[in-house]
Formats: C-alpha cells, sequence, structure tokens
C-alpha cells in the first residue's frame, strides 16, 4: 500500500498504558520511556497509572513535563483519584482525565476540571450507558467537565473477550447516544485475528465500524466491520475517508489505551499506511 492514513484519524489515539497488564512496566521504566518518546508521539496520549501512583510520578518525572490519566478500576475506591489530581495540581504533571467505574461515586469529580471516564459493566449495560450519556450532555450545556465511556476489549481473569456482537453494541449505543468513548485492553494489533493468547480485536477493524456506526449502521453491520480478517478492504475504508467523515470517528472513538504503543503502530508502518519516524 503506497497511500498513508490520516495523522488526524491517529491523532492521540493510543493512551500509554506500559505499566498495566500483560506489558506490566515498571513505573520508573514507564515515565522514563514515555518522557523520551519522540517518534510518532502526536498519535500518543497521557501516560496512564494507577491514581494511588501520582506522588511517585511526581517524584519519578522531576521537573519534566508529562501529562497522565488517573486510573481506579471498577470495585476500587476514588477517593485516591482526588487526591492524585490535587497533588498534581501547579506541578509538571498535568492530569488531563481520570478512569473510573461505572458504579463508583463517579459524580462527585466533576468540580476538579478533568475529563470524566466511566468504564461501563456488562450487568446494567444500557442503564449505565443512558446514565453517563445524560451526564455528558447534562454537564456540555452546563459548561462542565467531559464525561466519556469507557468498554474492555481484552480478555482478563475476571472479563471474557467481548465478541464483535457485543463490542458492536456497544459502539452502536454511544454514537446513538452521542457519547464519547475510549476503549481499553487488547488492542495490540491492526486486524482481528484468534492469536496464541486468545481472539483480540483490530484497531483497522474498530476504526472501520466507528465510521459505520456514524454514517447510521446497525450492530449487525457495525459488527461485520469489526469481524473482517483482511487489511485491504478495511484500509480502503479508511484512506477514502473525508476529512469530515474522520472528524466525526474522532469526535466519538476518542482513545485507547495499549501497553505497548509502537506495536500497532510499528504494524500501520510495515503495511505502509503510515510514514516511518526515528
Amino acid at each position: 500500500m503506497s497511500a498513508r492514513l490520516s495523522d488526524s484519524l491517529l491523532e492521540r489515539l493510543i493512551d500509554d498504558a506500559a505499566v498495566f497488564p500483560p506489558g506490566s512496566a515498571p513505573l520508573p521504566d514507564a515515565v522514563a520511556a514515555h518522557l523520551a518518546r519522540t517518534a510518532y508521539r502526536h498519535f500518543v496520549g497521557p501516560l496512564l497509572v494507577a491514581a494511588t501512583a501520582a506522588d511517585r510520578v511526581l517524584d519519578l518525572a522531576g521537573e519534566a513535563p508529562i501529562e497522565v490519566g488517573l486510573i481506579a478500576r471498577p470495585g476500587m475506591p476514588i477517593e485516591p483519584v482526588r487526591e492524585g489530581v490535587i497533588a498534581c495540581i501547579g506541578t509538571p504533571v498535568l492530569v488531563s482525565g481520570v478512569e473510573v467505574g461505572a458504579r463508583s461515586a463517579w459524580r462527585t469529580l466533576d468540580d476538579l476540571g478533568v475529563t470524566i471516564t466511566v468504564g461501563i459493566p456488562r450487568e446494567g449495560f444500557d442503564e449505565s450507558l443512558d446514565e453517563v450519556a445524560a451526564a455528558a450532555h447534562d454537564y456540555a450545556l452546563a459548561g462542565g467537565p467531559d464525561i466519556q465511556a469507557k468498554f474492555r476489549t481484552g480478555a482478563t481473569d475476571v472479563w471474557a473477550w467481548p465478541d464483535e456482537a457485543e463490542l458492536a453494541r456497544f459502539i452502536h449505543g454511544c454514537v446513538a447516544r452521542r457519547l464519547p468513548f475510549k476503549l481499553t485492553g487488547g488492542l495490540h494489533h491492526v486486524i482481528r485475528a484468534d492469536r496464541v493468547d486468545g481472539p483480540q480485536h483490530g484497531l483497522l477493524n474498530v476504526l472501520t465500524a466507528v465510521d459505520a456506526a456514524a454514517a447510521g449502521a446497525m450492530p449487525d453491520q457495525i459488527a461485520a466491520c469489526l469481524a473482517e480478517r483482511s487489511t485491504t478492504p478495511l484500509a480502503d475504508v479508511l484512506l477514502g475517508m473525508t476529512g469530515e467523515e474522520v472528524a466525526e470517528v474522532r469526535a466519538v472513538f476518542r482513545a485507547y489505551g495499549c501497553c505497548t504503543v509502537t506495536d500497532p503502530i510499528g504494524e500501520l508502518v510495515e503495511l505502509g499506511l503510515l510514514k516511518e519516524e526515528h
């Protein structure tokens, strides 16, 4: 392939989740690598860290400016989230967002002035999406913080891998509600495949699926995009997108967490869809 994807389609799309499984990098290594990254920097968002690690990031970063997102996984207390954001105010550590579970008291964080990302559970799925979407619209009208949903695309010990139909339902649900979202886990490769460690969705599949949803596709059509295992038809769609279509996709699909951000980028470079950087 000789044509390349629009930089706008990938701008700050990949959040650096190096410290989370399966990468599980030690925090000092993750901070150092994030600060040292120059190649493809414009495609990488904040470094994601546990909310309880905010103080350590402050020490490790020193005087170097660094952008982070503070994470409290579902079931964890959210008090460290507030404490972490406050601790970083006036320091080189910029907290651009926090991520918490839908069953936490996440609305109490609306005074912090950062984006709030709410993880959507499987049980009570539609009710959670409705609640988060209503809050997002209310806050937008009132000048409050950005609110977005989050869904896990990769399997864990307590979270089974969501198939194409389930992920399509989430994407369709967010687009229908005009609710921005991010994804987490599992999007290490650009094409849907069954790999040694289990099935994985592909980044090109997700981008194409969101484009289809934004154009009015129904869940079964969105699922078909997610199920495609050939690069060419997906790349053809994405390469043919107008600037307006790219903006529509990124208005809803804000970012996703990846523990090795160079993996999907490297595959896109190998396919000729991105220019190689050093």
